[in-house]
Parts: structure tokens; C-alpha cells; sequence
């Protein structure tokens, strides 16, 4: 927040205002999770190599049975829905807590390139990791000397 000045008058100068409402979360349009600390939508890592894609997902205190990893057609989508309770009871007070965790990504794939019937999934150490492999006939190809006749 920034110091507002006072003119001679007494009355608080706008711009100051304006500047303070303006460079808030409020008009970042370019954040898609709406929060300044990003804590509704887990991180992504995309590598690509010689031999496929390696897709890194940060999702700490899941499990594997929480996700849902879908392929249809060249389109992937990882989601979560996660809805944990707890209730206490104790000395005749009822203590009753709930979370709700969701999340969708959408990552579009190159279709002619990936073997879709050989991706791999797994979950371990806090991250969710998928293998998508590469058809052989798109993985790149040593250089070849060709003899001129």
C-alpha cells in the first residue's frame, strides 16, 4: 500500500488511489488461478527428449488414487477431486472440519508423434509423473551419409 498525499486542503489525492486499486490481484487477468500465491493449481515440468515427453506434476499430499488421468484423443487432462472430513468429539463440543481440493489441467499433444498406447503413470514422493513415449518413426534419426554416384 502506498502513502496517499494530502494537498492544502485537506482532501486525499487520487491518483495515489487509483495506483494502490490498480496494481492490485484485482485486474490480473493473466492469472488463471485468481490468487497471488498460486495454491489452487499444483506446478507443471513438460521435458522433451530423443525418445518422448516427460510430464512433472508437484502435488504434495496426495495420493495416487486421488487423480484421474484421461487421454481423448490428443488432448491430456489430469483433475483431482479431493473432499476430506474430520469430526471430534470431546467433553460435549463437536469439533467437525472439511476440505475440498479440485483441480483440472488440459495439455495438448502432438498426435502424430507420441505412442499413446505406451504412457505410464506414477505417483510417488509428492509428484505425479507420466512418460508419453514417441513413435519410432518420429523419433529423430542419426545423420546418414548418403553416397553420391
Amino acid at each position: 500500500m502506498s502513502l496517499i498525499k494530502r494537498n492544502g486542503n485537506g482532501l486525499s489525492t487520487f491518483p495515489a488511489l487509483f495506483d494502490d486499486l490498480l496494481g492490485s490481484e484485482l485486474f490480473n487477468w493473466s492469472n488463471n488461478n485468481f490468487t497471488s500465491h498460486n495454491s489452487t493449481m499444483p506446478s507443471v515440468n513438460i521435458r522433451e527428449d530423443e525418445d518422448g515427453f516427460e510430464v512433472e506434476m508437484a502435488a504434495p499430499g496426495m495420493k495416487k488414487d486421488d487423480f484421474k488421468v484421461e487421454l481423448d484423443g490428443n488432448t491430456l487432462t489430469i483433475s483431482s477431486n479431493k473432499h476430506q472430513n474430520h469430526e471430534e468429539n470431546k467433553q460435549g463440543y463437536t469439533r467437525r472440519e472439511f476440505s475440498y481440493q479440485s483441480f483440472q489441467r488440459h495439455f495438448l499433444l502432438p498426435k502424430d508423434v507420441m505412442d499413446d498406447d505406451k504412457i505410464v503413470a506414477r505417483y510417488e514422493d509428492g509428484v505425479l509423473r507420466l512418460s508419453i513415449p514417441k513413435k519410432e518413426e518420429a523419433k529423430k534419426k542419426a545423420p546418414r551419409l548418403i553416397e553420391i554416384s
